[in-house]
């Protein structure tokens, strides 16, 4: 399946359910399905018409905007590579990443117009600078033939392009933040990010009867293919709330009926410790699912407390492997502290230092193989070869952990975090877990 299908048989089978509803302070915008597939088809017609070869990369720089939908999908139907890049960097590093990324075509935000002229000159690759909001907004200095997005795209086909694409083919890039060193950038086909959609729509059961909010950056693997695109692919909407709060999120599940959520733990942690939560208000949300940091075990069991209709899927991922474990609500409280274990299309496993699988209750780094996998790091030989010193297809994680005899995984550390004191192995997460049950 190639990424692009999904927006497809989506925006066929519900051409006009709403597909994205951007929500932000005074404004509520609506894309249908026909409407969000024909806004992608016309920049995919507008990149091709740059004469770029297969496999240029395109990056994006934006908060949550409809657009950022239409370019996900428009590129992922041209064979360029799109490069998704944090809003959050200053600007030696946004110029290390466009750099290190062969970047050739800039979209962005209006809002970091200002960082995008303060690296331009650093960047002679990128040809092509195209801006969302342009036409509203005062460019700085050094911008000046920047192209607006509504015109970059105006005048194109709003059919798909004749393109053919096999999902093997290179499709994005997002760059990790890491423990160590600069980020490096993770390259994953068509194939591992459908792999990575599918595990979600079924982990965490979604159908086209949800409105899925999003309130974390779509420039992270969480936001992007942890919450839209299995959306997408199921044909749920899609709530963009931007910028959040745990304000606008209580008042988004009122006002357009979420039933699904991804957050964060500390997003998570500012809703359950909200002073006053109205369940009866917040019925419609039923499903929250979270990853990127480990979720504090009073957290999860407040929300159950407070929000007894919510059902918490976690998920434990990574740019480079998408999903490697989730935990669904019916294992708790019996595996509370866990992961969870390896869903239905992927292969997880816990490694010693020699390759061989540990035994259950056997301390080992956490893998995963499949098509759910990495291409590579781009342009980083070395430390692909690292990640794939396991053989056998494994790629490492970097997390120390042992799994039970039910296949459940309880995570330790980062394996590059350990500490040694007094001869004994202590790992990070241990002291937070302690400092975590003081009263204070």
């Amino acid at each position: 399946m190639l990424t692009a299908d999904m927006l497809r048989r989506s925006a066929t089978r519900f051409p006009d359910k709403p597909a994205i509803v951007f929500l932000s302070p005074g404004q509520r915008r609506v894309l249908l399905y026909r409407e969000l597939h024909a806004l992608a088809n016309q920049f995919a017609h507008a990149l091709l018409g740059l004469g770029l070869p297969k496999g240029s990369k395109v990056a994006m720089l934006s908060r949550n905007l409809p657009e950022y939908g239409a370019v996900f999908f428009g590129t992922a139907s041209t064979g360029l590579v799109l490069n998704n890049v944090s809003v959050l960097y200053a600007p030696d590093e946004l110029a290390w990443v466009l750099q290190k990324s062969d970047t050739e075509v800039l979209v962005f935000d209006a809002q970091f117009a200002e960082k995008v002229a303060a690296v331009r000159a650093q960047c002679p690759r990128i040809r092509h600078y195209i801006c969302i909001g342009a036409g509203s907004a005062a460019l700085p200095a050094g911008l000046d033939d920047v192209q607006d997005f509504a015109q970059f795209i105006a005048g194109q086909p709003a059919s798909a392009p004749d393109v053919r694409l096999d999902e093997r083919d290179a499709f994005c890039m997002t760059y990790t933040g890491g423990t160590t060193g600069r980020p490096k950038g993770v390259l994953v086909d068509h194939r591992a990010r459908c792999v990575t959609a599918h595990t979600v729509m079924v982990e965490e059961n979604i159908t086209p009867r949800d409105v899925v909010v999003i309130v974390t950056p779509l420039f992270h693997v969480a936001a992007l293919n942890i919450m839209f695109q299995p959306a997408v692919l199921a044909g749920a909407t899609s709530v963009f709330v931007t910028p959040w709060s745990p304000a606008s999120f209580v008042e988004a599940v009122r006002t357009e009926g979420i039933s699904a959520a991804f957050m964060v733990p500390t997003q998570a942690n500012a809703i359950a410790s909200l002073p006053e939560l109205d369940a009866q208000a917040l019925a419609s949300w039923t499903k929250l699912s979270f990853a990127g940091a480990p979720m504090p075990d009073w957290v999860q069991s407040t929300l159950n407390q407070r929000l007894p209709q919510l059902r918490l899927t976690q998920i434990y991922g990574q740019s480079e492997m998408g999903v490697v474990a989730a935990l669904p609500w019916y294992l708790l409280p019996q595996k509370l502290g866990s992961v969870g274990r390896q869903p239905y299309n992927v292969d997880v496993a816990v490694l010693r230092a020699d390759g061989t699988p540990a035994q259950a209750g056997e301390l080992g780094e956490v893998a995963s193989r499949g098509d759910n996998v990495m291409l590579e790091y781009y342009n980083e030989p070395e430390q692909t070869a690292a990640f794939f010193k396991a053989g056998n297809g494994w790629g490492l994680t970097g997390d120390v952990g042992v799994m039970d005899a039910d296949g459940c995984i309880t995570l330790l550390d980062r394996a590059k975090d350990m500490l040694i004191s007094g001869g004994e192995n202590v790992y990070p997460k241990e002291i937070e877990d302690a400092i975590y049950a003081l009263p204070a």
